[in-house]
C-alpha cells in the first residue's frame, strides 16, 4: 500500500514537471521562429506562448472568458491574442492586444486594462507600471525567452490550473519562469502615437566641402516639465514611457478646470508679464480671475501645444522634434531649466504640488538624466542600443561623427538662476558657495555630460548678481537673496538683452554698494506661505515704476569670475546673454585675455566681439513678407551673415527658440493671430513640400485628431521648423542664400573645437 502510494505521488510530479495535469490535452510547441536579440521585438505583431521549464505542452496567451484578464489558454497560435510590443525602454515592452487591452499584472493574475496610471498621474516617482515586461534570453532554451515582471520583478509562470484556473502566474523563482516564444502575426491594432508627417529618411549629411550639413538650434528646453518641482506647473513631456496618452494628456489634473490654477502661465499669459494687480489677486487666491484656457491634450489638443501663447505646455515632444530634424536640424541645445521662486510659490498658495524638490538643481539632475532616457526611448523604438536617430554628444568630435551618420546631436546645457546651489543668501542649513564646492560641483556635471553653462539666470546669486529682469524677475530675485533690488543709472556702456530700462516695481529698489551684504529681509518663510510672506511689501510692490536706463550695481563675484576660468580650462562652453552689465563687460574682458569663444543664444554679439572670438549667436528668421520686395524674409539672416563676416567669424547663424522657456515663438502670417499687422502676405505653404536638402517630403501636418493651419496657426511646436524655411523659400529666399543656416551646426562644432583647444592651452594640457 505504501509502495503504490509513493509511487502515485512520483506520476504526479512527473506530470506536473511536464507542464501538464491528469486528462490535460498535450500541446507540443512549435520551433521558436526566428528572430533577433531583445530589442527586436518593438513596435512588432506577435502572438505569445509559453511551457513550463522542462516541458513542450505549450499554451498561448489569450483573453479569458469574462474579458477582463488573460490566461495561457489558447490551444492554438490560430486562437491566441495578438500584441503589439510598444517598447518602454531598452528591452522593456507593452504588450497591447488588439482591442486596445494592456496585459497587467497584479497579486494573482493578469488583467487585461483598458488605461493605464503612470508616476505623472500619482506624482510618484517610485511608480513602477505593472503593465511593463522585460523580455530576456531563456537561461534553459538559447532559442527562446522568459517575461520578467518590472514592477515586481517576478516571472511570468505556467502554474497548475488548480493553483491558479488561467494557468499563469508570477513566481520569484527564475528557475519556475515560463519559456516563452514570439510568433509574428497579422491583426495587431497600432499602438497610440502622433503622426510625424514627414516621408522620407535623411540622406544629406555634409557639404561637399566636408563640413557637416544641418541647423543647429542652440537654445531649447525640452524637459521643462521635469523643472519647477516636477509636478505639472509645466505641463506634457518629450516622450512617457507609456506612450503619448501619458505624454501630452489632459493639463487639467495639474492645471484645473479652465487652466485656472495655471498661475505661471497666467503670469506669462501670451508670453508677457500680466497686470500686477490681476496676479496678486490669483496668487492671494490659487487660481486666475477668469479662464485661462481648454486643457484637454491628446488626441484633440484645442489650445496647446501653442509656442507663440502659451508658455506652459509641452512643445518638443519627440515626434515633433524628430520631424524638424527630418527637415533639416542636426544639432539640439538641451538646456535643464527650472525656478525655484516660481515652483514655492504655486506650491505655497496650494494651486498645484510638486513630486520632488523645488531646488533648482534636484531638477536639472532630473532633466539630465530624462534627456539620456530619452536617447534610450528612441533607440528602443528603432530596435536597440544606438540605433535612434538622437544621441547625446559630450565633444565636437562624436557630434561631428553623430551628425555624419545622419542623425541629431544633442548638447548638454544648465540655464537656471541657482546654479549649482551657489544662492547669494543660502537658504537655513546650507553653506555658502566658495570656489571648492564650484569645482566639485563642476566636475560632477561634467562627468554627467553638461558642456554648456549660464553663470546667471533671472536672479541674483553667487556667482552674479541676476539678468536685470524688470518684470516678475525682480520680484523672484527678491524673494530668492532677500536683497532689495539694486539698479543704478551708472551704467557701462555695453550691449545688454534684459538690464536695461526703467524698473517695473520701484518700491523695491534700494541700491547697496556691497553685493554680498547680509540680507534685510528674511525670506525663509515663503516656500511655507507665500502670501505672509510678500504681505509686508505690498506697498513697495505697487509703488510707481521708475523711469530711465537702469542696470544692475554689480557684477561679477569672485567665485564667479573664477567659475569662469576653471570653465576655460575644461574647454566648456560659456553662454554670456543673462551677465548683467558689469559682469557682461568683465566676461568679455576675460574671454578677450585668454582668446576664447562664447556663445549669444539670446542674440547678443556684443557689437561683433563675439564673432571675433570664433563665438555663435542666434537670430530670428523673417516673419513677414514684402508686397514691393521678393525675398524680403531674408533680410534678417542676411544681415546676420555680413555682421558675421564683418567680424571675421564663420557666416553661419544658429537658431534659438527658447521653446519650454518662456518665450515667445513665431506667430503665424495669416489670419486674426497675424504678426504681420496691416502688411499684406502672400505664398502660403502648400503640401506636400520637399526639405531644404530634398530627401524628405513634408506632409500637412496633425495634432492628434486636428489638422493644423500652419499659415493662420502658426509656430506651435518645434515640429514646425521646416515650415519656417519653406516660408522663406516661397518668398524667394534662395537655397543659396539659405545655406548659411544649414551650416550652423558646422560653425557650432568649430566654436566648440576652438573652446576645446584653448582649454587644453590654458591648463597646460
Amino acid at each position: 500500500m505504501m509502495r503504490a502510494r509513493f509511487r502515485g505521488i512520483a506520476i504526479t510530479l512527473a506530470i506536473a514537471a511536464s507542464g501538464c495535469e491528469p486528462g490535460e490535452l498535450h500541446v507540443e510547441r512549435p520551433a521558436p521562429p526566428p528572430h533577433g536579440d531583445v530589442y527586436a521585438f518593438a513596435n512588432g505583431c506577435f502572438a505569445i506562448d509559453a511551457t513550463a521549464p522542462g516541458s513542450t505542452n505549450t499554451r498561448w496567451l489569450t483573453a479569458d472568458a469574462s474579458g477582463a484578464g488573460f490566461e495561457l489558454g489558447a490551444t492554438s497560435l490560430a486562437t491566441a491574442s495578438r500584441f503589439t510590443l510598444r517598447a518602454t525602454d531598452l528591452g522593456t515592452y507593452l504588450l497591447y492586444d488588439a482591442e486596445g487591452r494592456y496585459v497587467v499584472a497584479n497579486e494573482t493574475a493578469l488583467a487585461r486594462e483598458e488605461t493605464l496610471l503612470s508616476d505623472l498621474e500619482l506624482l510618484d516617482d517610485a511608480f513602477q507600471s505593472p503593465a511593463e515586461w522585460a523580455i530576456e534570453p531563456s537561461p534553459i532554451d538559447a532559442d527562446r525567452f522568459r517575461l520578467r515582471h518590472l514592477a515586481t520583478d517576478r516571472f511570468l509562470a505556467r502554474v497548475p490550473i488548480l493553483q491558479a484556473p488561467s494557468g499563469v502566474g508570477l513566481v520569484a523563482n527564475e528557475a519556475e519562469a515560463a519559456v516563452i516564444a514570439l510568433y509574428p502575426s497579422e491583426g495587431c491594432r497600432a499602438f497610440p502615437e502622433l503622426t510625424l508627417d514627414a516621408e522620407g529618411e535623411v540622406e544629406r549629411t555634409r557639404w561637399d566641402d566636408g563640413s557637416v550639413f544641418g541647423i543647429s538650434e542652440i537654445h531649447a528646453h525640452p524637459f521643462t516639465n521635469f523643472g519647477f518641482g516636477g509636478g505639472g506647473i509645466f505641463h506634457g513631456a518629450p516622450f512617457h514611457r507609456l506612450g503619448v496618452e501619458h505624454a501630452l494628456p489632459s493639463c487639467e489634473m495639474f492645471h484645473g478646470p479652465e487652466g485656472r490654477r495655471d498661475i505661471v502661465g497666467f503670469a506669462f499669459s501670451g508670453l508677457s508679464d500680466a497686470d500686477p494687480d490681476a496676479l496678486i489677486t490669483a496668487f492671494v487666491t490659487g487660481r486666475t480671475p477668469e479662464p485661462n484656457h481648454l486643457t484637454d491634450g491628446y488626441p484633440t489638443f484645442t489650445d496647446w501645444p501653442n509656442g507663440w501663447n502659451s508658455s506652459t505646455h509641452q512643445t518638443q515632444y519627440y515626434r515633433w522634434i524628430e520631424r524638424a530634424y527630418r527637415g533639416g536640424l542636426r544639432l539640439l541645445v538641451a538646456h535643464a531649466t527650472t525656478n525655484r521662486v516660481l515652483c514655492e510659490m504655486i506650491v505655497g498658495i496650494r494651486a498645484q504640488r510638486v513630486r520632488y524638490s523645488c531646488n533648482d538643481m534636484v531638477a536639472v539632475e532630473r532633466e539630465i538624466a530624462e534627456t539620456y532616457a530619452l536617447e534610450r526611448y528612441i533607440d528602443a523604438q528603432h530596435g536597440g542600443p544606438g540605433r535612434g536617430w538622437l544621441r547625446v554628444v559630450t565633444s565636437p568630435e562624436e557630434a561631428r561623427r553623430v551628425i555624419g551618420e545622419g542623425r541629431l546631436a544633442v548638447v548638454l546645457g544648465i540655464e537656471t538662476s541657482n546654479l549649482f546651489d551657489c544662492f547669494l543668501t543660502p537658504p537655513p542649513g546650507m553653506p555658502a558657495c566658495d570656489v571648492d564646492h564650484m569645482r566639485r560641483e563642476l566636475d560632477r556635471f561634467h562627468a554627467l555630460g553638461v558642456r554648456v553653462l549660464f553663470p546667471v539666470h533671472k536672479f541674483d546669486n553667487g556667482f552674479s548678481a541676476g539678468d536685470g529682469d524688470r518684470n516678475v524677475g525682480q520680484i523672484g530675485s527678491f524673494i530668492n537673496s532677500g536683497h532689495d533690488s539694486n539698479l543704478v543709472t551708472d551704467c557701462p556702456d555695453s550691449p545688454t538683452v534684459f538690464d536695461r530700462g526703467g524698473v517695473r516695481f520701484g518700491g523695491l529698489n534700494m541700491p547697496r554698494d556691497d553685493y554680498d551684504a547680509p540680507a534685510p529681509h528674511d525670506m525663509s518663510g515663503f516656500a511655507d506661505s507665500p502670501v505672509g510672506t510678500l504681505a509686508p511689501f505690498l506697498d513697495a510692490l505697487q509703488s510707481p515704476p521708475l523711469e530711465g536706463d537702469y542696470c544692475q550695481n554689480a557684477g561679477l563675484t569672485p567665485v564667479g569670475e573664477e567659475l569662469l576660468r576653471e570653465m576655460m580650462r575644461r574647454g566648456m562652453l560659456i553662454e554670456v546673454d543673462h551677465l548683467p552689465r558689469r559682469s557682461f563687460v568683465r566676461a568679455y574682458e576675460m574671454l578677450i585675455e585668454s582668446d576664447y569663444p562664447a556663445i549669444g543664444s539670446h542674440g547678443n554679439t556684443n557689437r561683433g566681439v563675439l564673432f571675433e572670438l570664433g563665438g555663435v549667436s542666434v537670430f530670428n528668421l523673417g516673419r513677414c513678407g514684402s508686397p514691393d520686395r521678393v525675398g524680403a524674409m531674408g533680410d534678417s539672416l542676411r544681415e546676420r551673415v555680413a555682421e558675421i563676416e564683418a567680424h571675421g567669424g564663420d557666416p553661419w547663424p544658429s537658431l534659438g527658440f527658447d521653446l519650454n522657456g518662456f518665450a515667445g515663438a513665431p506667430r503665424p502670417r495669416f489670419g486674426p493671430n497675424s504678426g504681420c499687422g496691416d502688411t499684406p502676405q502672400a505664398n502660403p505653404i502648400t503640401y506636400p513640400f520637399p526639405s531644404y536638402a530634398g530627401d524628405v517630403e513634408l506632409t500637412e501636418p496633425h495634432l492628434g485628431d486636428r489638422t493644423i493651419d500652419f499659415d493662420t496657426e502658426g509656430f506651435l511646436h518645434i515640429g514646425f521648423l521646416p515650415e519656417l524655411i519653406e516660408e522663406l523659400r516661397n518668398d524667394g529666399v534662395t537655397d543659396d542664400e539659405l545655406e548659411p543656416l544649414f551650416r550652423s551646426a558646422e560653425a557650432y562644432l568649430r566654436m566648440w573645437e576652438r573652446a576645446e583647444a584653448r582649454g587644453r592651452a590654458l591648463s597646460g594640457g
